[in-house]
Formats: C-alpha cells, structure tokens, sequence
C-alpha cells in the first residue's frame, strides 16, 4: 500500500504561481514514477506531468515551459512548482503513484486561477 497527501493548492490571479507537494508514505521502494494528474468539472482527468525513479519527467504540451515536477527522495515528496498560472488551470489536481501492478491517488488539491 501507498498513501498520498498533497498540499499547496489554492486561489491565485492569472499569472501568478503555486507550488504543489504530495508526500508519500508505505511501500514506496516499489514505486516506478510519480506525477500529477488534473479533472476540471465536466472534462477527462489529464495527466499533467510525470517523474521516474531516475528522474525522467515528462509534460502535458500545455504546461511545458511553465510547470516543473521534481521529487526529494529524503523527504519523501514529489512537488509541482505551477507559475504564470491561467484560467484554464483551473481544475483539482491529484498526485499519483505508479507501481507495476497498481496505481495510488491522493485526494486531490483545488487549484483556482482567477483572471
């Protein structure tokens, strides 16, 4: 078993920024990679980014240049550093972990960017 916390979200004006953290605790010596996910009402959740054992990332096309995903394995956690937010932004984020027989979610953070 995974557990998944995250933390950081919130309300900010367009253009601005957040920064996201998910801490992972239990049987985390199996995980293959890390990311973020996001669902906006009414849209398919979207992965947003993604960060290997090895630290390979990966970004959503409309994120690249702006989100950065990176991982301190001494603590634990995996962050998302958001900046020039916008509107479109919007959505509840969630943190995923991925092992090779199963995924783990956190229970998801709300992101508002106002314009």
């Amino acid at each position: 078993q995974v557990q998944l916390v995250e933390s950081g979200g919130g309300l900010v004006q367009a253009g601005g920024s957040l920064r996201l953290t998910c801490l992972a605790s239990g049987n985390i010596a199996s995980i293959n990679y890390m990311g973020w996910y996001r669902q906006a009402p009414g849209k398919q959740r979207e992965l947003v980014a993604t960060i290997t054992s090895g630290g390979s990332t990966n970004y959503l096309d409309s994120v690249k240049g702006r989100f950065t995903i990176s991982r301190d394995n001494a603590k634990n956690t995996v962050n998302l550093q958001m900046n020039s937010l916008k509107p479109e932004d919007t959505a509840v984020y969630l943190c995923n972990a991925h092992r090779p027989f199963d995924d783990y979610w956190g229970q998801g953070t709300q992101v508002t960017v106002s314009s």
